[in-house]
């Protein structure tokens, strides 16, 4: 479980240094265009939201409250891998070890 910490822990440091980059020193409206006018940012923008939905199954499997898997799937959906890693923080500090209840929560 450690390495699934420290993973945890990069990813969310990693995400929040480049989300904040980009508010500082891009432009949503310019930028977002420019992306939805290369094949290839499509092709990138796709990719991400069929991780972002597949990384949500695991979400709606684990959680037992509607309205925690409605809140976490939402923020998935806004902040990407951001909420992807403290979701994985939560999950295995939860856990205390256990693989199965960091697979499957409570439900394990």
């Amino acid at each position: 479980m450690r390495i699934i910490k420290i993973l945890g822990w990069i990813g969310v440091i990693a995400m929040t240094l480049v989300i904040g980059n980009a508010f500082i020193s891009g432009n949503f409206a310019e930028d977002g265009g420019e992306l939805l006018r290369n094949p290839w940012g499509v092709v990138s923008l796709v990719d991400l939201y069929v991780g972002f939905i597949l990384f949500s199954i695991w979400i709606v499997l684990r959680e037992e409250k509607i309205s925690a898997m409605v809140i976490w799937v939402a923020a998935m959906m806004i902040l990407g891998f951001f909420t992807g890693s403290l979701y994985v923080l939560k999950a295995a500090y939860e856990s205390k070890g256990d693989k199965e209840i960091f697979l499957m929560g409570k439900k394990a």
